[in-house]
């Protein structure tokens, strides 16, 4: 069996089918024939053990699969799953029943991986951290990428008064105006917290903003917070920069009615009804044409490292998919 394993921090190598042997069904547990598997941020933080669950060696990146249920009662039934201790770079992998979701006909690939990590991401941090209502505006930051190109989409479904796109060039700038943001803006060539506020607000109509979808950590995070209206959250879900935001005081919140949230899918998966009521909406939104994934790369599973090297490069959109099968 083929796995992307990582024998020491910085570089992935492919093993050789003699190295690996095939995982073995588990009590409980899914065994599925992966035929692609997702590319995320969350990946390329975890082969520079920089996330937020340490790493050991060897490790196996891979947070999301498709493929084919083998053996069981659904033996040959298309299936995503999310595996939240990774591995999803491989042939094989053992899921959790709770994480495993029916593809419905007409869902490629790409768009089931994209739904099920990227859009399940976007739809709680709009509703359950993010807490949107009508009317009110959304900044979505790296909005290009796989979790903004979604988040825009749904923002506009769900009554956004105005949406606010940031993307580092003029080409994700008009692939995230395509799909729904009133406006979008470049927030990659500042250096300071005062010109992201300020760029944040001017493209707000010169208002603060009420939510702000940030996961890139520096001083955009600290802008982003300072452009904040009353009541308004900020919702923390990635450090794309490697670089912390400065330290938020308690004192501050309060004196400006304003809301810091963090967020791990994780968490989600232990939630009543886990992924489940998010990936029914998205299945029911892609169904009836109102959502649609981006997919913006599609790599054999030997070229995984190429696949890092492009999405930390910012050359990339949308999700990036690894071609298992």
């Amino acid at each position: 069996m083929r796995a992307v394993q990582i024998t020491e921090f910085g570089g992935p190598e492919v093993l050789t089918p003699a190295d690996v042997e095939a995982p073995q069904p588990q009590e409980g547990r899914l065994l599925i024939d992966v035929d692609a598997a997702g590319v995320n941020y969350a990946d390329t933080h975890q082969t520079e053990n920089s996330y937020l669950a340490r790493q050991t060696l060897p490790m196996v990146p891979g947070g999301e699969v498709v493929g084919r249920v083998r053996g069981g009662d659904r033996d040959g039934e298309r299936v995503v799953a999310l595996l939240a201790a990774g591995g999803g770079y491989a042939e094989q992998v053992l899921a959790h029943p709770a994480a495993v979701f029916p593809v419905p006909d007409g869902i490629d690939d790409g768009t089931a991986l994209a739904l099920v990590l990227q859009g399940t991401t976007a739809w709680h941090l709009l509703r359950t951290c993010g807490r949107l209502t009508l009317g009110e505006s959304v900044v979505v930051h790296a909005a290009a990428g796989g979790v903004g190109t979604l988040a825009v989409q749904l923002a506009r479904q769900w009554g956004a008064g105005r949406v606010v796109a940031t993307a580092s060039s003029q080409e994700k700038r008009d692939l995230a105006v395509s799909l729904g943001a009133h406006t979008a803006v470049d927030v990659s060539g500042t250096t300071t917290a005062d010109e992201v506020r300020d760029v944040l607000r001017e493209a707000n109509g010169g208002k603060d903003v009420d939510v702000v979808l940030e996961m890139t950590g520096g001083h955009v995070f600290d802008g982003s917070l300072a452009a904040l209206a009353p009541m308004g959250r900020l919702v923390a879900y990635g450090m794309a920069s490697r670089t912390a935001p400065s330290p938020v005081a308690p004192g501050m919140l309060m004196a400006t009615s304003r809301a810091v949230i963090g967020f791990w899918l994780v968490h989600a998966l232990r939630m009543p009804g886990g992924l489940g009521p998010a990936m029914d909406e998205l299945t029911s939104l892609v169904g009836a044409g109102r959502l649609r994934a981006v997919v913006g790369g599609s790599y054999p599973l030997e070229e995984a490292a190429q696949a890092h090297r492009d999405l930390l490069a910012r050359r990339s959109t949308g999700k990036l998919v690894l071609r298992v099968r």
